[in-house]
């Protein structure tokens, strides 16, 4: 059994990124969940959960409680070690510095060494509440309400995603257009479609190349059309630039190709790709009229359909009615706050 440590606001969409690298997720407490098994070469490539650990166990949120379930704990390790403890967004307002040193002593009375800059092994404790916590603060002599109660998960850590989005932001790329989508989304959404090695993933309004960036970046063989000739060469430049290097900090880039094409008339033979994404249009920001838009989406989705059984869309409206009247099977939709004039949907679609 795993311990997941998630990123973000929403766990829901954590959790479903993160099925591209584990199986059996289940939330256990906010942005913790655990999971049955997990590919480590996958949860490097994760842009929503920062780490997997193998879980010790979990017990309530209080010091005393950790402790008494790792002395109690089996471990089948030597060498040196250190604890880090985290509190999920100061939710539970333990202190974890006084939650390691007290881990820390079980530790060392099992015969372990402390080295903190360069350890063997890594005992990481996250407390959480079991749910969000209010935004309004109760009285001081208010009893505790249901979902106040937390959780502490012990684990050793495994692996850790690679966090060098910041090294991609939009404007820092070769080739930049406004409205682009950031790289932590764009690898999010890629990975929800099952972004891997081995699978081929297309980005039929491609722009300027983000999506396909972070699905090449996690290995997968990459094919954007646009039918704007100045985006495919913006595309084609970002693309060389961060995908034509031997490796990537997670393993091999994946294969790319872009080409000018209408994402309603793809030139693809059926069941061509593994999975389709692509960002559409956002009406009070795009120029096409609103018609226009309507029968480009729809065409765009009966195409991702001819050529592909999976696909993630991001907009600012869920697209829901035309990807049924595409033939998609909708799993599941989240939205995702921008600001106050801005919600993008994530819709995930499947052919079942």
């Amino acid at each position: 059994m795993y311990l997941l440590e998630l990123g973000g606001e929403d766990d829901a969409f954590a959790a479903r990124e993160a099925a591209n690298a584990a199986t059996g997720i289940d939330r256990i407490g906010v942005g913790l969940a655990t999971a049955g098994s997990v590919a480590p070469d996958r949860v490097r490539g994760l842009a929503y959960t920062h780490r997997v650990s193998e879980l010790v166990g979990r017990t309530d949120a209080d010091i005393d409680s950790a402790v008494t379930l790792l002395d109690a704990a089996g471990i089948d390790r030597e060498g040196s070690v250190a604890v880090r403890a985290r509190d999920v967004r100061g939710a539970t307002g333990i202190s974890t510095s006084d939650a390691e040193r007290a881990l820390g002593q079980v530790l060392v009375d099992r015969g372990f060494t402390v080295d903190l800059d360069d350890p063997d092994h890594e005992l990481r404790a996250v407390f959480a509440p079991l749910e969000e916590p209010d935004d309004e603060q109760p009285p001081d002599d208010a009893e505790p309400a249901a979902g106040e109660a937390g959780v502490c998960a012990l684990g050793w850590l495994e692996v850790e995603s690679v966090r060098d989005f910041g090294d991609r932001m939009p404007t820092d790329k070769p080739f930049f257009q406004p409205g682009s989508m950031d790289p932590l989304l764009a690898r999010a959404v890629v990975n929800i479609a099952g972004a891997a090695p081995g699978q081929r993933l297309l980005d039929p309004m491609c722009g300027t190349g983000g999506v396909l960036v972070e699905a090449g970046l996690v290995g997968a063989d990459v094919v954007g059309t646009d039918a704007q000739e100045k985006m495919v060469r913006g595309a084609t430049e970002n693309l060389s630039h961060f995908l034509d290097t031997p490796t990537s900090a997670i393993g091999d880039p994946g294969e790319w190709h872009v080409c000018r094409g209408d994402a309603t008339r793809l030139p693809l033979r059926d069941d061509a790709v593994d999975a389709v994404v692509f960002d559409a249009p956002y009406g009070r920001q795009s120029k096409i009229e609103t018609h226009a838009l309507d029968d480009l989406v729809a065409g765009a989705l009966t195409e991702a359909r001819r050529v592909a059984d999976r696909c993630v869309v991001v907009a600012d409206r869920s697209w829901v009615t035309q990807a049924r009247d595409a033939g998609w099977t909708v799993q599941e939709t989240f939205e995702r706050r921008v600001h106050r004039s801005l919600t993008r949907y994530v819709v995930v679609l499947s052919a079942d």
